[in-house]
């Protein structure tokens, strides 16, 4: 039988390699994001890409909202007895995705940033978490967080890797709260990971360079990567596997 895979951010970068990923395996997919027509490309790109998996059901809305969230999570129940897997895969730095100079008004600006960065990392996999924690496969259920490297190393601004850090408790005390059910929860800390809306263009050669060198496999990683862990993270042989923090970089946060 199909198992039910949530991803959140399933509409590019990570979160598509790993909506993906689990639709090529016959399991249905369910993405959420804020914009409904990236959502819809998403769809039909995984549709070409595997024309036999079942549908992937897309489904639009802010997660740091939380009548948006009680909105999506009530759906995702009337649709679906329970949720076997739930991937955490949007967010993003707020600093490179906002318009030149937005955040340039003082403290204002200060607190905006870091603002949403919490809402945009934190909040939306708290609140789609806490929205779906009853509806989880129990025995059986599989939560895995996105993280970052920047949590251990900082982002340049601040704001997103602490954003990022927050993670870790969560997830050690989400592992705690529903390992007596057989509910795992995880934590993937990606490093550099071309081919994504995060990075884009925004790194020259010299810092991809960079960034490539402090790894031990000299490459960048790709979304596949990141996928093919949560993957492992989401499989019967990693049931005793909970409240980690796996890192998928090349050895860049131990080569820095």
């Amino acid at each position: 039988m199909a198992r039910v895979v949530v991803v959140s951010g399933g509409g590019t970068g990570i979160g598509l390699a790993v909506a993906g990923h689990f639709a090529g395996q016959g399991e249905q997919v369910v993405i959420l994001g804020r914009r409904a027509s990236v959502l819809a490309a998403a769809v039909e790109a995984i549709g070409r890409q595997h024309p036999k998996a079942p549908p992937v059901l897309p489904l639009a809305g802010d997660l740091s909202q939380p009548d948006r969230v009680e909105a999506l999570c009530r759906e995702i129940g009337e649709r679906f007895p329970a949720v076997d897997v739930l991937v955490h895969a949007a967010g993003g730095n707020a600093v490179l995705q906002a318009p030149p100079g937005h955040y340039d008004d003082g403290l204002a600006g200060v607190a905006r940033r870091w603002t949403d960065n919490f809402a945009g990392n934190v909040l939306s996999a708290v609140l789609l978490t806490e929205g779906l924690r009853d509806r989880l496969r129990a025995p059986g259920g599989r939560v895995v967080l996105i993280g970052s490297i920047a949590a251990y190393r900082g982002s340049g601004a601040g704001c997103y890797g602490a954003a990022k850090a927050a993670l870790h408790p969560y997830g050690y005390d989400l592992a705690a709260a529903l390992g007596p059910r057989g509910i795992t929860v995880n934590i993937v800390a990606p490093g550099y990971i071309r081919d994504t809306g995060f990075f884009a263009d925004r790194l020259s050669p010299e810092r991809q360079a960079a960034l490539i060198a402090e790894t031990s496999t000299r490459r960048a990683g790709v979304p596949a990567d990141i996928a093919d862990a949560v993957a492992w993270l989401a499989s019967p042989g990693a049931a005793h596997v909970t409240a980690q923090v796996i890192q998928v970089n090349g050895g860049a946060e131990r080569g820095h």
